[in-house]
């Protein structure tokens, strides 16, 4: 009789440990969203398909959609973040928003890319997830970024000043918590007429609402997602905003 409790029990424990073991395999899952209800970037094309190919080398699987309805509490959930690939515009409804909201506060991840910054102007908890808002831009040209963190995982693999071309945002409502991690040096370029002087921040990222923020401000060409270097900032970020989530 004990022989046979004893072969019951080991058969629940081999059963709870394939199931972890099972649970530990699955790979974490992100959700690309690309609405433009504005400006569309002709390198969102590009862009989802390095994030893509990003997820196939480092273990993490990747969806792509338009379509704000799958914003949703039963759909978010199966996703471990959501990154705003250059969205523009009001692209997500009331109740597309709360369910949003209830999917941050419940731990999820965002990464936002280039005009995340550039939406939902009307939603406050958006600004303040996403870190700022756009407020204009000069001709695309070179300019030098000045990395200020070099220890975080978006950012270590960078120079001490980092000299490239893309399209240089300017901000306003800038959040007050945020962690600098670039910053551009408005001597290198012409800034146009919304320059914001030595503090300009062009990524970062923070704890918000119950889950974690990154933001870039790069990626508006399509050449970005061909640079090492943007890829592998790109990809830091979202390995943060990943963090251990399920």
């Amino acid at each position: 009789m004990k022989s046979v409790i004893h072969l019951t029990q080991l058969s629940v424990i081999v059963a709870l440990l394939m199931a972890n073991l099972q649970t530990q395999a699955r790979k974490q899952k992100v959700l690309i969203f690309s609405k433009t209800a504005g400006f569309h970037h002709n390198s969102i094309k590009q862009g989802v398909a390095a994030i893509q190919k990003l997820g196939s080398e480092n273990k993490f699987e990747v969806d792509s959609t338009t379509n704000a309805s799958n914003f949703n509490s039963e759909n978010l959930k199966q996703y471990a973040a959501v990154i705003f690939l250059s969205t523009t515009g009001d692209v997500l409804n009331g109740d597309q928003q709360i369910a949003f909201e209830k999917y941050i506060r419940a731990g999820g991840g965002f990464v936002g890319i280039h005009s995340a910054t550039d939406c939902e102007y009307q939603w406050p908890w958006y600004g303040n997830l996403v870190g700022a808002y756009f407020a204009g831009h000069p001709n695309q040209q070179e300019a030098v970024l000045y990395v200020m963190d070099r220890k975080h995982i978006a950012t270590k693999h960078l120079p001490a000043q980092w000299k490239r071309k893309d399209e240089w945002y300017n901000f306003r409502s800038v959040a007050s918590n945020l962690n600098i991690l670039i910053a551009i040096d408005e001597k290198s370029y012409d800034a146009g007429k919304n320059k914001m002087g030595e503090n300009h921040p062009m990524a970062w990222y923070h704890e918000y609402d119950g889950g974690r923020a990154f933001y870039t401000g790069l990626g508006h060409t399509e050449e970005s997602f061909t640079e090492s270097l943007f890829l592998q900032h790109l990809l830091g970020g979202i390995k943060y905003a990943l963090g251990k989530n399920k």
